[in-house]
């Protein structure tokens, strides 16, 4: 875990960003529409997370480089998904940062948040599926990051719709 810095959100030239990791799960968008209403009602800013996870072809450079260009491709397109989604949700003047990132999923999240100090807190949504939250809140909310996160964790459980967002966000 990197030394903890300190956080400069609040202070002139700085806007709170809210992290929310996007794949294409359903619970993630309950993350999405949490994080944009929260980041509209306080004024804050947006930033949407995709981590390519690398695959197993480094002996294979070319099937790595393929495996890497589908990874961005399909990042994109969530990005696009998630632009249409804020839209219809109401919140397309928010807007938000897109940020491409490669490698393990945990790892990928400490290093943007240690390197970008405006982001505030990371909404992650949780799963309604009877085996468990989902395994990145399973690692970052009770795992090997449990007590040690640089940042609040925010988990909004996957069953909520968006007005039920709304009303608590």
């Amino acid at each position: 875990m990197p030394d903890k810095k300190k956080r400069h959100v609040f202070e002139k030239g700085h806007r709170r960003k809210f992290l929310v990791v996007v794949d294409e799960t359903p619970e993630c968008e309950s993350a999405l529409a949490f994080a944009a209403s929260r980041a509209n009602r306080t004024k804050g800013a947006l930033a949407l997370l995709y981590v390519v996870e690398p695959g197993d072809f480094q002996h294979w450079l070319g099937v790595e480089e393929v495996a890497r260009e589908e990874g961005v491709n399909k990042a994109r397109a969530v990005f696009r998904l998630f632009g249409r989604k804020l839209k219809s949700l109401g919140y397309e003047k928010l807007g938000a940062e897109e940020i491409i990132r490669e490698g393990k999923m945990d790892e990928e999240i400490i290093k943007l948040i240690d390197a970008d100090e405006d982001i505030a807190i990371l909404v992650l949504g949780a799963s309604k599926d009877p085996s468990g939250p989902g395994p990145l809140v399973s690692a970052l909310a009770a795992g090997k990051f449990a007590g040690e996160f640089p940042i609040p964790i925010t988990i909004v459980p996957g069953e909520l719709d968006h007005d039920d967002i709304k009303g608590i966000a």
